[in-house]
């Protein structure tokens, strides 16, 4: 049984770094300790074939000189004056950046919520083994299926502390439980291969692991003897676990960073209509039990949930204090990074749902395709450009039909962001979250 860390050691370390950073010149500076401890278990075919354990602490510093900073990291835990001494020789001679600074102090967290991102429950070796093997069994019961592609099951635990110059400390723990399972069906060159996997804060909102084998299996058949779609114009409909991604390039497109830096095709899009009505996108890291949750931000400032999309409308960008400050805007919290050059980033993002079903959806639509997988990466952040290798089932009369694979949808974001239909199943699985979605008028390049 592993014992849960106290975190004690880990703030006075930061708290030293800090002061010693001072001592050695700085005019102000940040520090961050990262705590890590991981147990993880590989099944396949009914044997352990591999178990894992990792633990360590990561410490990063960054110092500031009028305008000039620099960061040093280090795995374990350094002495604090030898990495003061190198970071303040660094910021000496690194080029101004008039936007670098510590987070406003008005801005600093002066209270944590409590979010319940701590199970104080450690799973044994064997109770990992355990869920991993009845994954397994689930996987292999499903008929059509020829062998398992492994089964894992693991827990993290995984601590931050922050501690800056002007005032601000804070520490909080997370852990993670998660399954997941891939299956094989098939002969030959006729195989498929398909997978699921679930992650939770705590072990209790696990669902059963012989869920996630027979759903990774039930996916797996479900693919076998792919054909091609015609070449054409249709509309596409996005499974839960592929639509996250639509949400990831609109995280993208509207990090600050990437305004600041010109290269987003949403540059000027603040203030506009850059969804149907009705739309809502929410990004929330104070979620209870949110896999991205937390309390205070990279940069220790208070984080609250807000609305990235109203009514279809885009409300503001993801921001820290140094790309707030190029924009001439106030952070909201989103700094991620703390004590290592912090950048913008979502927390739980979530598509909120429709009303419509997915079988209402897809019976409305009447002919498409059905996306389940993606490949590649073909999204272009600055001119909105897509084009990514699709496989799935086609759509006829309503009703998903035989599978398809080796096609390519294309379209650009921001149409396809004006046409999107949400429908009402809405799942928190994931750090980014969103139901099934439609997109009319995408180009389909097969056969």
């Amino acid at each position: 049984m592993t014992a849960l860390p106290d975190q004690t050691r880990l703030v006075e370390t930061a708290a030293q770094l800090v002061e010693a950073a001072k001592r050695a010149g700085a005019d102000a500076a940040d520090a961050v300790a990262f705590r890590r401890i991981g147990l993880s278990v590989d099944i396949r075919n009914g044997a352990v074939e591999e178990t894992g354990r990792s633990e360590g602490d990561e410490l990063a510093l960054r110092v500031f000189i009028g305008s000039r900073h620099a960061s040093v990291s280090t795995n374990g835990l350094s002495p604090a004056a030898e990495l003061a001494e190198r970071a303040v020789a660094m910021a000496k001679v690194a080029p101004e950046d008039r936007f670098a600074g510590l987070a406003p102090s008005d801005r600093l967290a002066r209270s944590f919520p409590e979010l319940d991102l701590l199970d104080p429950a450690v799973p044994s070796v064997e109770a990992l083994i355990e869920r991993a093997t009845r994954a397994e069994g689930a996987v292999l019961a499903v008929p059509g299926v020829s062998k398992s592609g492994g089964t894992s099951a693991g827990w993290s635990l995984s601590g931050a502390v922050l501690v800056t110059s002007h005032g601000f400390t804070g520490s909080y723990l997370g852990s993670r439980h998660s399954v997941s399972a891939t299956a094989i069906a098939g002969e030959g060159t006729g195989m498929e291969r398909d997978y699921d996997s679930v992650g939770k804060i705590h072990a209790g909102d696990l669902p059963d692991p012989a869920e996630i084998g027979r759903s990774a299996a039930e996916r797996a058949v479900r693919r076998l003897n792919p054909t091609q779609m015609p070449t054409g114009q249709a509309t596409v409909v996005y499974d839960p676990r592929v639509a996250v991604s639509l949400l990831g390039h609109l995280a993208g497109a509207v990090n600050g960073g990437a305004i600041a830096r010109k290269s987003s095709f949403l540059q000027k899009a603040l203030g506009e209509a850059i969804f149907a009505p009705g739309i809502r996108i929410t990004d929330d890291p104070h979620r209870i039990r949110g896999l991205a949750s937390r309390p205070f931000d990279g940069e220790g400032v208070a984080s609250e949930p807000f609305d990235l999309i109203a009514d279809g409308v885009l409300q503001r960008w993801f921001l820290d204090s140094a790309t707030a400050r190029e924009l001439g805007l106030e952070t909201n919290g989103r700094a991620v990074g703390g004590g290592s050059n912090p950048h913008p980033s979502a927390t739980n993002l979530t598509l909120l749902p429709g009303d419509k079903t997915p079988e209402a959806l897809i019976a409305e639509i009447g002919e498409g395709l059905y996306v389940t997988e993606l490949i590649g990466h073909g999204a272009n952040g600055v001119t909105g450009d897509y084009s990514r290798g699709a496989s799935g089932y086609r759509i006829r009369g309503g009703k998903l039909a035989e599978a398809v694979s080796e096609i390519t949808i294309a379209g650009n974001m921001r149409d396809m962001f004006r046409r999107l239909i949400p429908a009402s199943d809405l799942d928190y699985r994931y750090a980014f979250n969103a139901p099934t979605v439609a997109i009319e008028g995408m180009m389909i390049a097969g056969r």
